[in-house]
């Protein structure tokens, strides 16, 4: 039987902690494996918490741009102490709506370059929020060689996705994906070797989910909304995920 990866999601954030063991019992019954991206020193170290408690938490630590402006120092220092344990690198990226001046910009950016570094340094994937900003992420990225990078929660248009996939980049699609139509129509654009699928929880969708937080188990919905787009089945999609994850994560 496959597994199947949610390929980001806050398992670390507050909101699941009342519950983070029924959540882990979940993901050993139901073969879901999940990277789980941390925000900032607090919930870095809340990820290599729950990685501790299931290895089928993959930990991805880093700082998240809306965390860029506080000391960057104590999660660059937990990356270098914990290579040979974390999966990736993330939350990290570029996110000009939380920024007020050219100098935060500045500090957002070295921020960004600085963890694309350790990624590099050490060959981990990292995940990436990119939100209106992928022409700056697009320019930075070629820096570096990173084994895998993932731009979650694709929220670009056709002509940068296909320059995603002509770069071999991985991008991912979330609950949005069940009632979104410009998301259904850039899944069928997307090479499907470089599809991965996420919750992003504990954020909260409309529709049919009805804004309640963010389940890991809503990924199985994500996974048949897909399938049904693309004309394939259930199974095969999920095949294809699975092998998918594994090459973003090196696995």
């Amino acid at each position: 039987m496959s597994w199947i990866y949610d390929a980001h999601i806050h398992l670390s954030d507050p909101e699941y902690k009342s519950d983070i063991d029924m959540i882990i019992n979940y993901m050993d019954l139901l073969k879901i494996k999940a990277c789980c991206v941390s925000m900032d020193i607090e919930t870095s170290n809340e990820t290599l918490t729950l990685h501790e408690k299931s290895k089928n938490v993959l930990p991805f630590i880093g700082i998240h741009p809306e965390m860029a402006q506080k000391d960057p120092l104590p999660v660059y220092d937990l990356i270098e102490k914990n290579y040979e344990t974390i999966t990736g690198v993330g939350e990290i990226g570029l996110d000009r709506t939380y920024i007020d001046s050219d100098d935060e910009w500045k500090v957002q950016k070295d921020v960004f370059s600085k963890q694309l570094s350790l990624a590099e340094k050490f060959n981990k994937p990292v995940s990436i929020h990119s939100r209106k900003t992928l022409p700056d992420i697009f320019e930075i990225l070629p820096s570096y060689k990173i084994p895998g990078i993932l731009l979650h929660w694709f929220d670009g248009n056709k002509s940068q996705l296909k320059t995603a996939m002509d770069n071999q980049y991985f991008v991912s699609y979330g609950p949005l994906l069940v009632y979104a139509n410009d998301k259904q129509v850039l899944l069928t654009k997307t090479d499907p070797s470089r599809l991965l699928v996420e919750t992003d929880g504990p954020v909260k969708f409309s529709h049919c989910f009805e804004y309640k937080t963010t389940e890991i188990m809503f990924v199985s919905s994500v996974i048949f909304c897909a399938s049904k787009i693309l004309h394939t089945s259930y199974e095969n999609l999920l095949v294809q995920i699975e092998d998918n994850s594994k090459k973003f994560l090196g696995i």
